[in-house]
């Protein structure tokens, strides 16, 4: 299944909405690292989604060879794939969204697992 079918049943909203701080910061008791979560989870599903539209498009490339007046070339398919996606909600909607169904775990690691796993990518 796309991705944008997934992010669709999420149910996130379109437009934002006031969200009560403490009821955000509960699962942590601290809305910095559930803000922090969020965020991360939210560029990870736009980058998921970038991905996901660049691989699609790749379907619709072409060369200057196919279509000589490429300026008056338009693709009905394309458009609409392009609209499906402005469509959706916001990454960090879709983000905020998952960790109020509960959907997104949040694991503090500590100081020194973090200087471990940030000096192992390093080495990498």
């Amino acid at each position: 299944m796309d991705k944008i079918q997934a992010y669709r049943k999420i149910g996130a909203p379109s437009d934002t909405k006031t969200q009560n701080v403490m009821e955000l910061a509960k699962p942590t008791n601290n809305i910095y690292a559930t803000t922090v979560a969020i965020a991360q989870r939210a560029d990870q599903i736009s980058e998921e989604l970038k991905q996901e539209l660049n691989d699609k498009l790749v379907a619709f490339t072409y060369t200057a060879d196919d279509n000589p007046e490429k300026e008056e070339f338009r693709n009905e398919e394309q458009i609409e794939l392009s609209r499906q996606y402005e469509r959706l909600p916001k990454p960090v909607l879709l983000a905020l969204q998952e960790f109020l169904n509960n959907r997104l775990t949040i694991t503090e690691i500590s100081e020194e697992e973090a200087k471990q796993s940030a000096s192992s990518a390093v080495a990498e």
